[in-house]
């Protein structure tokens, strides 16, 4: 069966090129305007997934979203936006989203997306964005506190090394490629080398184990990135 989705953004020429790729790709699409309509859409049809703009006049993106998580609706949602940056992704993601994506972007970017959340997504649970803390095994990471720990030692992470934990561990299972890790983790305005996110993977091995030819944690894919192995779990 199609999987759902709703689309919504109040650019009507955004929608008018979207949602025929993505039923192309073998959606149902919905798309609306605007978050009140986006809310009542959400209440009477509950879409499998929900592609939401965050730069909407009246009820934004985010608006939408917190509705929804303070209501106990756990429905993926993949934030939209045209501002990029570390500390948007991190907004949008503390509101509960399951993942975010930069305007421009490649309409294949997206189709990969929505596999993705959905794969990840279990019904009627919250996702792993919407908690504060996340465990693989005996890996556990605070991500209010930027904190993590393996076998109940404290392990001291650089803040980016930690971010990249965190965002590898939220996509557990995907294969994320390096330029993903560039843009979502560092931000394209300070203009790192692919090189640093290397950097970083090794740092993140050598403080937890994790040996790169039989990996717990971080595998490396050839060619494409790097993909959390690990089972990942929400705690409280």
């Amino acid at each position: 069966m199609s999987s759902r989705v709703l689309l919504v953004d109040d650019e009507r020429s955004f929608l008018d090129v979207l949602t025929p790729f993505l039923e192309r790709a073998g959606f149902l699409v919905e798309a609306v305007q605007d978050g009140e309509m986006a809310l009542r859409r959400i209440a009477e049809a509950a879409p499998d997934v929900i592609v939401l703009d965050v730069m909407m006049p009246h009820v934004d993106g985010r608006e939408v979203c917190r509705r929804l998580r303070m209501a106990g609706n756990w429905t993926p949602i993949i934030m939209l936006t045209q501002v990029g940056g570390p500390t948007e992704r991190a907004m949008s993601l503390e509101e509960g989203a399951d993942d975010y994506i930069n305007k421009p972007f490649d309409p294949g970017e997206l189709v990969a997306r929505i596999h993705a959340v959905l794969r990840r997504a279990q019904v009627g649970q919250r996702p792993p964005a919407s908690a504060n803390r996340l465990a693989s095994g005996d890996l556990l990471i605070d991500r209010q506190a930027h904190r993590a720990w393996l076998v109940g030692q404290e392990v001291p992470l650089k803040a980016k090394a930690f971010a990249v934990l965190e965002y590898l561990m939220l996509h557990a299972g995907e294969v994320i490629s390096r330029e993903r890790l560039l843009d979502d983790v560092w931000g394209w305005d300070d203009a790192p080398m692919s090189r640093t996110v290397d950097v970083r993977i090794a740092e993140l091995r050598r403080h937890l184990g994790d040996d790169a030819d039989r990996p717990r944690f971080i595998e490396t894919v050839p060619g494409a990135g790097y993909r959390f192995v690990g089972p990942v779990e929400v705690r409280v």
